[in-house]
C-alpha cells in the first residue's frame, strides 16, 4: 500500500469513526497498519488507533500501540514524531493509573524540544502530567502542571485544550473542597463548548457537563446536578464511551446517596464498578468503594463497610492515592468511634494527621486543615494556597 492510498484508507476510517462506526473504522486501519510501507502513514494511523482505544475504554491496546508508534517514530528518526509518541505513552500510563511512569514519560517530552509541533504538544504534555500529579494527591505540582497547561492554551489559542485543563481544574478543587471553583472551571469549559466547539467531538460537551454535575452535587443542588449528569450519560451511550460511563453511573450513585436512597445508589456503584473493572481504571474504583462504604454506613452495617474500607485501602496504597488514603482514616475513625473501639479509633486518628502533613493540606496563614469541609481557597503564585477568609 503506498501513500496516497494509505491517506485514503485513513481517511476512509475516520469519517467511519466519527459517523459513530467505530468497528469498521477499527478494521480499515488495522489493514493500513499490516499493508502500508509509509511510515508517516503507519504513526498517523497508529495516532488514530490509540484515539479510538483511548475512548473505548481498552487502554491496554492503546498502550500497545503506543509502544508500537514510538518504534515507528524512531524509524522516522524525526523529534516532532518521537515527542507525539512518548505523550501517547504518557496518557496511556496515566489512564491506567500508572502515575509514576506518567509523569517519567512527561519529563521525557519536555526534554526532548524538537521544533513547532512539539512546543504545540508541551501544553498536553502539562495537562497530563497535572493529572498524574493529581492522582497521587501532589496538589501543589498538581495546580504548577494545570496553570502551565492554561498557559500554554492561552499562548496558542487552543480553546480544546482550555476546555480539558477547565476539567481537571474542576477536579482539582473537587477533591481539596473548594466547590465554587469546583463549579467555576467546568461551566467555562461548557462556555468555551458552546462558544468555539461546533466541529469538536461532543465528548468535550459530556465530560464538561459530567464535572458540572459533581460540582452541583458536592453543593448540594441534587437536581442540577442529576439534569448534567444525564445529558453526559447520553452523550456517553451514543458514543459508546465506556470510561464516562462509568464515571456517570458513579455520580447518579453519588446524587442518591445524597438523598439517603441507598436502595437506588447500590446498583449503580454495581454497574459503575463493573465498567471501571473491566477498563483498569483503579482510582475510579477507590471513589466507587468510598461511595459504597458510606452506604453501608448509613444502613449502620458497620462490618460491612470496613469490608469496602479493606479492598479501597489496598488499591490507594498501590496507586499512591494518599487522599484516597486520608479518606479511608476519616471513615475508620467514624465507625470505631461508633463502635466505641478506642484502640483503633486513636490509630486511624494519627494516621488521618501524618496523611494531611505529608499532603501539606493545611492554611500557610491560619494553619488549620485543608480539605476537611467546603472552604474558599486562594492559590498564590508558587502554587501554594491558603483559605480566603
Amino acid at each position: 500500500m503506498g501513500q496516497d492510498q494509505t491517506k485514503q484508507q485513513i481517511e476512509k476510517g475516520l469519517h467511519l469513526y466519527q459517523s459513530n462506526q467505530t468497528e469498521k473504522a477499527l478494521r480499515v486501519w488495522m489493514r493500513v497498519l499490516e499493508k502500508s510501507a509509509d511510515p508517516a502513514g503507519r504513526f498517523r494511523v497508529l495516532g488514530c488507533l490509540i484515539t479510538a482505544h483511548a475512548e473505548m475504554g481498552r487502554y491496554k491496546d492503546m498502550l500497545k500501540f503506543a509502544v508500537v508508534q514510538i518504534d515507528t517514530a524512531r524509524e522516522l528518526e524525526d523529534p516532532d514524531y518521537l515527542t507525539e509518541s512518548y505523550l501517547n505513552l504518557a496518557r496511556s500510563n496515566e489512564k491506567l493509573c500508572e502515575f509514576q511512569k506518567t509523569i517519567s514519560y512527561c519529563k521525557t517530552c519536555l526534554n526532548m524540544q524538537g521544533t513547532t509541533v512539539s512546543l504545540q504538544l508541551n501544553g498536553q504534555v502539562s495537562l497530563s502530567m497535572g493529572n498524574a500529579f493529581l492522582g497521587l494527591s501532589i496538589f501543589q505540582k498538581a495546580l504548577e502542571c494545570f496553570e502551565k497547561a492554561l498557559r500554554y492554551a492561552h499562548n496558542n489559542d487552543d480553546k480544546m485544550l482550555e476546555c480539558r485543563v477547565c476539567c481537571s481544574l474542576g477536579n482539582f478543587y473537587t477533591q481539596i473542597k473548594d466547590y465554587e471553583k469546583a463549579l467555576f472551571f467546568p461551566c467555562k469549559a461548557a462556555e468555551l463548548v458552546n462558544d468555539y466547539g461546533k466541529g469538536w467531538s461532543l465528548k468535550y460537551r459530556a465530560m464538561s457537563q459530567y464535572h458540572m454535575a459533581v460540582a452541583y452535587r458536592k453543593l448540594g443542588r441534587l437536581a442540577d446536578a442529576m439534569d448534567c449528569c444525564e445529558e453526559s450519560m447520553k452523550i456517553a451511550l451514543q458514543h459508546g464511551d465506556r470510561p464516562l460511563q462509568a464515571l456517570c453511573l458513579l455520580c447518579f450513585a453519588d446524587i442518591h446517596r445524597s438523598r439517603k436512597d441507598v436502595q437506588t445508589a447500590f446498583p449503580r456503584y454495581d454497574s459503575s464498578m463493573s465498567i471501571m473493572t473491566e477498563i483498569g481504571n483503579r482510582l475510579g474504583l477507590i471513589q466507587v468503594l468510598l461511595g459504597v462504604t458510606k452506604c453501608w454506613m448509613i444502613q449502620k452495617e458497620l462490618d460491612k463497610a470496613l469490608e469496602s474500607i479493606e479492598k479501597a485501602q489496598e488499591l490507594s496504597e498501590g496507586l499512591g492515592n494518599k487522599l484516597g488514603l486520608l479518606k479511608l482514616h476519616c471513615l475508620c475513625e467514624r465507625i470505631y468511634r461508633t463502635k466505641g473501639q478506642q484502640r483503633e479509633l486513636r490509630d486511624h486518628v494519627v494516621k488521618f494527621h501524618e496523611c494531611v502533613e505529608e499532603m501539606e493540606l493545611y492554611c500557610g496563614m491560619c494553619g488549620e486543615s485543608i480539605g476537611e469541609k467546603n472552604n474558599q481557597l486562594q492559590a498564590l503564585p508558587c502554587s501554594h494556597f491558603f483559605h480566603l477568609k
